[in-house]
């Protein structure tokens, strides 16, 4: 097992009614910046329901935040934090408010062009504005690690930052929102998640037995649960372990003393800001065929993945074959497309594009073992179209 240190101080508050905590979750006396998407958080009682458990606080409300947040919006906020002097800021949305949030805690005290923090990946360690998240949508994981991806509209561009100072003070997580959410949400939360594990567990064979066995409970879970949950959104069970198996597939936890892979995040990023494809449908379009290009790399932790997931038997390669083959499925059966030309048209140039961007950032070698070339990347998403 690898080295590794663990931290992670965020408090997460789970359970039916846990909004009922929130004025004893933020500092007396906060102005507080009230962060959103799209509104839908209206729609679904949420927001008046924060309002009710908020009073006796100042709050200045900011909506408006895309599914993939953008960076000239979250700038906005940046600006209304400073003319009205802030001094928290909670996320009442899913993954992508919360994404937002950490941006912009980061850049309100940030020294310098806070574009450099996308584009240079600085680690925000110290001075960010602290936040807190009313979680309304599992998938990311986000309201209980320290990372972020934003987009910058101008360029087209979808990059990660984080550092330690970016871990939410507390998120409150009630599995009973997810009743209101639409099916396709649903769905994408479900892929979401189990790639998060598949992007630290499907990597080579080592001896982090724990961690694996872990990453596979969660994986079984959601498995388990992904469809029934789509269809019965208010099965509370259904919705706890959900909710629950999203948050621990990117908490940090199974990440600890092991390798992990994210080529599979890097390239769908870049489809995200080409295409507006929904993040978990470029997983699953990206995913299979980097597992398939890189197989030979991957093949031992694929046929352990398909003994234990799938009671697979064969020789290796058939095994790891067939898990691919599986995991194809399983993301048919959560409504996923699985080719590019589905999601998107005039693709015909895609791989050379992402091929050369990620050449200009001197993104050369990508993966666990750092052997997924420039030319590799091409083969992925050639074979992806």
């Amino acid at each position: 097992m690898l080295n590794f240190e663990l931290y992670n101080p965020t408090k997460l508050v789970f359970g039916k009614g846990q909004i009922e905590k929130l004025e004893t979750l933020i500092p007396a006396g906060a102005k507080i910046l009230l962060a959103y998407g799209g509104g839908s958080i209206f729609k679904n009682g949420i927001h008046q329901q924060t309002i009710d458990n908020l009073k006796g606080f100042e709050i200045v409300e900011f909506g408006g935040i895309e599914a993939n947040p953008h960076f000239e919006t979250l700038m906005k906020a940046v600006a209304i934090i400073k003319e009205e002097n802030i001094d928290f800021i909670l996320a009442v949305g899913g993954g992508s408010v919360i994404d937002g949030v950490k941006f912009i805690s980061a850049a309100v005290h940030f020294d310098g062009n806070p574009i450099d923090i996308l584009q240079k990946h600085i680690l925000i360690k110290e001075n960010a504005m602290p936040f807190g998240t009313i979680l309304t949508l599992p998938a990311t994981g986000s309201e209980m690690n320290s990372g972020s991806v934003v987009t910058i509209a101008a360029t087209q561009e979808k990059l990660a930052f984080g550092g330690s100072a970016l871990f939410p003070q507390f998120s409150i997580c009630d599995p009973t929102v997810i009743q209101s959410l639409p099916k396709r949400q649903l769905q994408n939360g479900v892929v979401d998640a189990y790639t998060h594990v598949l992007e630290q567990y499907l990597t080579y064979v080592h001896e982090g037995f724990l961690q694996d066995r872990i990453a596979e409970g969660i994986l079984q879970t959601l498995l388990e649960v992904g469809p029934k949950v789509v269809e019965n959104p208010e099965d509370y069970a259904l919705a706890s372990n959900f909710m629950w198996s999203c948050t621990m597939a990117l908490n940090g936890l199974i990440q600890k003393g092991v390798p992990s892979d994210w080529a599979t995040h890097m390239i769908g990023h870049e489809l995200t800001a080409l295409y507006g494809i929904d993040h978990a449908r470029t997983l699953a379009i990206i995913g299979p065929n980097l597992y398939k290009v890189m197989f030979e790399t991957k093949k031992g932790k694929l046929a352990q993945y398909g003994k234990r997931m799938f009671q697979l038997t064969g020789t290796e390669d058939e095994i790891a074959t067939a898990a691919i083959e599986k995991t194809i499925a399983f993301f048919h059966s959560m409504g996923m497309k699985t080719a590019l030309s589905e999601n998107a048209e005039n693709i015909e140039k895609t791989a050379d594009f992402i091929a050369d961007r990620f050449e200009k950032r001197g993104w050369k070698a990508l993966g666990e073992k750092q052997n997924i070339t420039l030319e590799k990347v091409k083969q992925i998403v050639l074979a992806s179209y």
